[in-house]
């Protein structure tokens, strides 16, 4: 634990920004998970209506450094070429 008031505060501090990453990834893992799911379907058109929600979330998390800029592009390019392919 620790002793000294500065570092109480940066517990604290990491604390906070660890709840929001988590929070960010499970949104963006969620985006994912839902299009990935309708595509197991074949249900082209809702997963092309939800794209948009994805990226977002992608961009938020790369924004934030809770992922990297290339593993949000990755994962976006990847995203898209899963959906054309059907």
């Amino acid at each position: 634990m620790p002793i000294t008031r500065s570092a109480k505060k940066a517990l604290r501090q990491s604390e906070k920004k660890r709840i929001f990453n988590i929070r960010r990834k499970k949104e963006m893992r969620g985006r994912l998970k839902e299009i990935k799911k309708l595509l197991e379907e074949n249900k082209k058109e809702a997963a092309l209506k939800l794209v948009p929600t994805a990226y977002k979330a992608l961009d938020k998390a790369a924004k934030r450094g809770v992922i990297k800029k290339n593993t949000a592009s990755r994962k976006k390019s990847r995203l898209m070429r899963a959906i054309l392919k059907i």
